[in-house]
């Protein structure tokens, strides 16, 4: 691994907190052909309905994150959520389109996880205060939230989600919203690619033929639980490389932070706020 490649794209031109029915979308989404996020497809149209873009006021995308209940958004912290100049898009399939009805929310406050490490993008988590409740429709809706108790075995077959660029070289992110499903992998596994950086705070997935990329960071990483859709990860990071034709490498694991690991900074910081 030459370097880290954090996955946002400035560079480019259990629990539902109140609410039942977390990680049930009204629209279904379609996984039985899935194998852009790299090699991924098309999602459903709003079938991932807690994904949100984050954007900047003149509209563009440089991360994405998760509603986990109607005033709140999980994102990473290495996006640098800046309350003046960036918006939460909600209800979002393609970006090109002025005919969705998507609703654009203003967050009154941001909390970057105090122990957040820019040099090992450690606790790479930050959550949003949406400055007024997101409305919970057909669209829009959330996702459940991993208890700290919670294992999701290595292997298991979970779903990434955003509009990260669908090849490394890429000159532009994807209007459209795209899935990939990635198998968890372990932390030794994980380490023999990126070596100690791994922390408990950390979890991997990928590596099977697809891949997320610039563009997709904050995302979710989903797992199935009690056949209701429940974040496991918030993306990361990838192993990066000189040669732009080998970023974002889809049969390299790519890095997410742990929500397990972070749920009780996710529960102390909603309670306090």
């Amino acid at each position: 691994m030459a370097f880290l490649w954090i996955l946002s794209c400035f560079s480019f031109a259990g629990a539902a907190y109140g609410q039942t029915a977390c990680g049930t979308p009204a629209i279904p989404p379609d996984i039985s052909g899935y194998s852009y996020i790299v090699n991924g497809e098309e999602a459903r149209p709003h079938s991932w309905p807690w994904q949100v873009s984050l954007q900047t006021t003149n509209g563009f995308h440089f991360c994405g994150g998760s509603l986990i209940n109607e005033s709140w958004v999980v994102t990473a912290a290495h996006c640098n959520f800046r309350t003046r100049s960036h918006l939460v898009v909600l209800g979002e399939h393609d970006r090109s389109s002025t005919a969705e009805d998507v609703q654009v929310k203003r967050v009154s406050r941001v909390f970057r996880h105090p122990n957040y490490s820019r040099s090992t993008i450690n606790n790479d988590i930050t959550l949003l205060k949406l400055s007024s409740p997101a409305q919970i429709e057909r669209h829009v809706s959330s996702v459940c939230v991993a208890e700290t108790a919670d294992n999701f075995a290595p292997g298991t077959s979970c779903m990434s989600t955003g509009w990260g660029l669908t090849r490394g070289n890429a000159r532009q992110t994807p209007v459209l919203l795209q899935q990939t499903a990635v198998p968890l992998v372990s932390t030794p596994q994980c380490r023999r690619v990126f070596g100690s950086i791994i922390t408990p705070m950390m979890i991997c997935a990928g590596g099977a033929g697809s891949s997320v990329c610039s563009g997709d960071s904050g995302g979710p990483l989903v797992c199935l639980k009690d056949n209701a859709w429940t974040l496991v990860g918030i993306a990361s990071f990838v192993a990066g490389s000189r040669d732009p034709n080998n970023i974002c490498n889809p049969n390299t694991p790519a890095v997410y932070a742990r929500v397990t690991a972070l749920r009780t900074f996710i529960d102390q910081t909603i309670a306090n706020n």
